[in-house]
């Protein structure tokens, strides 16, 4: 009979890591995961017999509030006939401390987030057999145990008498099968105090158990009901999808090899500088990026865009547009039914995208299944998303060019596009080639053009939510928040300007020229990025040019998730605090600079851990960190990149979405915002963020990137970017189909620039808004160059 364990979460962002943990640690475990107001102590209390033990685990707040702690002080009073082994972590430890021990909860003088200490412990109980334990320690609250209490000490921390003096770090009750740590035995950089306490505390709980006749009862409907599947199961609301098309597509492929030919000029030919045309462009513009994608749109290609609170998304396809109820499903589960319909095979296993949807998802649409949000008016989509049936794909590293369909009897377009891009190619090398100037070597002018009106964040107001979070990573309801404002850049409209090259000005007559490609392309030679994105698409336009990937899939079978957090970037110029080198900064110094700092080694172990704990939560058992810390060059920075990787583990339904092609969409829904832009725990930390920040992020912080027919994907977090909302020619109405009077267009534009930081208990007020100023700058610069 598999033994049951029950882990009572406070809405934590590792509780899945520690259900991971009880797995390894304890042979043929199930573990059932419940929130700490679930159920009342009345419903729960009795249950507990179901269980061989509980697991308490950790959570942002105080074990003195109420509703950050739930049930859990019942478990501690049981009665005898109710009573079960427990472990508790972190919050757990702090409660039975209070509730058992009459200990006194104090702050800590220095916080510890994400920080690693030596724990010095007596080897008995928790601790037998147990050698050197260094453990990740998140809390920023602690007890003082009396003398004469019912709770004991095991193991302290000693942070020094200049910061906390001695901080308990393990419990154990006197006389009841109860037992405690303060710092996270989950963590992936706790070392000796993980699976070797659990196990001990394990073998402690079946002898208690024993030696007090504690019959576990078996597991029957009423339990099953209570309680529901063990982790890790997966139930993704799939109701029956779209009509099979008949027969599966196939996708037809040509291949060029074209080198030299860049991905800007394909997107000329495609119609990228008329700004009355959707265009999307997903670009690898610099190292460690490779492909770049282009999406060959038409008036036919179909456009999905979706406003929360709705009950319907919008699908439009040239002039033609419908509403399309989502009925009882969410629109994560509607779009993954609209791809079930529209899975493809035949392209070349190379090539990571073969044609699928493209397009952003917007940072409130993850934060709606965390909290609730407040929905505006007048709004970017937070779903906006074309299905590429038509595109070129360029392969930055070998010079290839693949031109696919996935259109049936589509030959006449590939062999046109084919020899255009060949012709295009045959022009390019007959051109003397132009000096190339290294990025470190470009000089923008240092005086701002005229035509650009800038609005940043109000300093004072800024700095002041700064200490606002500060306050709440001290109280305990935070680890980390990632603070963010917006700039508002204001230009002079297309009308007014010429922003458009002498080849395209013959279409000026006719077509409104694209301020916005002149902006991107200047934003690539300021900025290039491996993540860049153009995404024109009504009434949206965005320019991204991110570093950081979000996550990837690879298509089935045996899709493999990689999520790659960026924290710690140090620019390639002489920076302050790094001594001994000359001119730019080389790698051995970039890790001595980034590597040693506790505040950026703690932000990246903090989001390593969250992001885990997303991955365990769809995945099960199957999780690995590929890389902690590991320090990646760019063209003009040197950045912190840790590399977490996770596939199905065979149990749960996980395998069943992965067969499905759906198992990526799923992580993407469920890690959804990006850990990195929030902070831990995810849910506290967005709550606490809505608060503070003046204005919903939108675009900003959501992700961009595509879900191709095969089954893979890849999403990058949308930062260093800008976007502006349009309200002008629908996008959908190409050139030829409607002339626009320039005389009617707006006078200007008006761009969003989202920037901030992860902000810390070691987090400077001052050097936070600095920070979040440098970020502009690296958007600003594309604003002077084009239009100076």
């Amino acid at each position: 009979m598999s033994l049951r364990i029950l882990l009572v979460d406070s809405y934590d962002s590792f509780t899945h890591n520690l259900a991971a943990l009880c797995r390894q640690s304890i042979p043929h475990s199930q573990v059932h995961i419940i929130q700490n107001d679930t159920l009342t102590a009345s419903a729960l209390l009795p249950a507990l017999s179901y269980f061989s033990a509980i697991i308490i685990g950790p959570g942002p707040g105080s074990p003195l509030s109420p509703s950050d702690i739930g049930v859990i002080p019942r478990i501690w009073s049981a009665s005898p006939s109710e009573i079960a082994p427990v472990f508790g972590v972190c919050l757990g430890l702090q409660s039975l401390a209070v509730e058992c021990g009459d200990a006194e909860l104090k702050r800590l003088s220095v916080v510890k987030h994400g920080q690693i200490s030596r724990v010095e412990h007596d080897g008995r109980e928790i601790f037998k057999g147990v050698g050197l334990v260094d453990a990740v320690r998140y809390h920023s609250l602690h007890v003082e145990l009396p003398a004469d209490g019912d709770v004991e000490a095991l193991a302290w921390a000693d942070d020094g008498e200049h910061e906390n003096g001695k901080v308990v770090m393990a419990v154990k009750h006197k006389s009841k099968p109860f037992w405690a740590v303060q710092y996270h035995p989950e963590s992936v950089k706790t070392s000796g105090g993980g699976v070797e306490v659990f196990s001990n505390f394990w073998r402690l709980a079946t002898a208690w158990s024993a030696s007090h006749g504690r019959i576990v009862q078996p597991w029957d409907d009423f339990a099953q009901n209570l309680f529901g599947d063990s982790w890790p199961r997966v139930r993704m609301h799939t109701p029956p999808s779209s009509p099979k098309l008949e027969g599966t597509p196939t996708v037809s492929t040509t291949i060029l090899h074209l080198p030299g030919l860049a991905a800007t000029t394909v997107c000329e030919l495609f119609g990228a500088a008329k700004e009355s045309n959707p265009f999307v462009l997903l670009q690898s513009a610099s190292s460690p990026g490779r492909f770049s994608i282009i999406g060959a749109l038409s008036s036919s290609t179909p456009h999905i865009t979706y406003h929360l609170g709705d009950s319907f998304l919008t699908l439009s396809q040239g002039k033609l547009s419908r509403r399309a109820s989502l009925g009882s499903r969410d629109i994560w589960a509607w779009l993954a039914s609209f791809m079930r319909s529209r899975k493809a095979i035949g392209g070349e296993q190379a090539v990571p995208f073969w044609g699928g949807l493209v397009g952003y998802l917007s940072y409130e649409l993850g934060v709606a299944s965390l909290t609730s949000i407040p929905v505006h008016q007048k709004r970017h989509p937070d779903v906006n998303l074309v299905f590429v049936e038509r595109s070129v794909v360029v392969d930055n590293l070998t010079g290839d060019v693949y031109v696919q369909s996935i259109m049936p009897d589509d030959h006449l377009w590939l062999s046109e596009t084919s020899e255009t891009l060949k012709t295009s190619h045959r022009e390019f090398l007959d051109k003397p080639l132009a000096p190339v100037i290294p990025q470190s070597k470009r000089r923008l002018s240092a005086k701002r053009s005229s035509n650009v009106t800038v609005s940043l964040p109000d300093r004072r107001g800024y700095i002041s939510r700064i200490k606002e979070a500060k306050d709440f990573l001290l109280s305990g309801d935070s680890y980390e928040l990632c603070l963010t404002a917006q700039t508002k850049v204001t230009i002079p409209s297309p009308s007014l300007f010429p922003l458009v090259s002498s080849s395209s000005r013959s279409e000026a007559s006719k077509t409104p020229s694209s301020s916005s490609w002149k902006l991107y392309t200047h934003l690539l030679a300021t900025n290039p990025a491996p993540y860049s994105a153009y995404l024109r698409l009504q009434p949206t336009t965005l320019l991204c040019s991110s570093p950081e990937r979000f996550l990837s899939y690879t298509r089935p079978p045996h899709t493999i998730c990689q999520l790659r957090p960026i924290k710690g970037t140090i620019r390639k110029s002489p920076a302050v605090g790094v001594k001994g080198g000359s001119g730019m900064i080389n790698r051995e110094e970039a890790e001595k600079a980034l590597r040693g700092s506790t505040k950026e080694v703690a932000e990246n172990l903090m989001i390593v851990d969250l992001i885990r704990h997303d991955l365990f939560g769809v995945l099960g058992p199957c999780v690995e960190v590929k890389s902690f810390c590991g320090v990646e060059e760019y063209e003009t920075v040197w950045q912190m990149v840790s590399v977490i990787e996770g596939k199905a583990g065979g149990e749960g339904d996980g395998e069943g979405l992965d067969e499905e092609g759906e198992l990526g969409w799923e992580v993407l829904r469920r890690s959804f915002p990006p850990g990195s832009m929030t902070g831990a725990p995810k849910k506290r930390s967005v709550e606490i963020l809505q608060a503070l920040e003046e204005t919903e992020r939108s675009v900003y912080s959501g992700v961009s990137g595509y879900w191709d027919v095969g089954g893979g994907g890849d999403w990058s977090v949308i930062i260093r970017s800008c976007f502006k909302y349009d309200d002008g020619v629908p996008a959908h109405m190409s050139s030829s189909e409607h002339e626009v009077d320039s005389s009617n267009l707006p006078l200007s534009e008006e761009w969003t620039i989202g920037a901030g930081g992860a902000i810390t208990a070691l987090s400077d007020p001052e050097a936070e808004w600095d920070e979040m100023v440098i970020k502009l700058q690296s958007v600003l610069r594309a604003f002077e160059a084009a239009t100076s």
